[in-house]
């Protein structure tokens, strides 16, 4: 079961609302378990801008290398340089610790109404199992 905190995409990244318009931004706990062990992370710099489901960085694992699409748009304030210095974060943690980026939105509330419900991704990934 996923978070009901955040809200998702079916690129499988996921975006927790905060205070002063404040995103943090990850990828699902399934995303990690289907990339496996992740070696390296490229995170866009603080400052620049992000637009909802478009490609906003890669994650590359032992398999393969995965584009990040942004589940919402706005402008990076912070990048998690913890998942930088130590990917294996993203493995470890994907919900918490292992966050990668979080934007200032000035369109959170329309960008979240675009994404899934903690139910309507668990739906989601059942759907793409069959």
């Amino acid at each position: 079961m996923n978070p009901q905190d955040r809200k998702y995409s079916k690129e499988h990244e996921w975006a927790k609302e905060g205070s002063n318009a404040r995103i943090d931004i990850g990828i699902t706990d399934f995303a990690q378990d289907q990339l496996g062990d992740i070696v390296y992370v490229d995170l866009p710099d603080v400052g620049s801008s992000i637009i909802q489901f478009e490609k906003f960085g890669e994650v590359e694992s032992v398999k393969a290398v995965s584009d990040l699409f942004s589940p919402v748009s706005g402008e990076v304030i912070e990048v998690n340089q913890e998942v930088i210095d130590h990917p294996e974060l993203v493995n470890d943690d994907p919900l918490e610790k292992g966050w990668l980026l979080a934007v200032k939105s000035d369109s959170s509330t329309q960008d979240m109404g675009n994404l899934l419900t903690a139910e309507q991704y668990d739906s989601f990934l059942e759907s793409e199992a069959h």
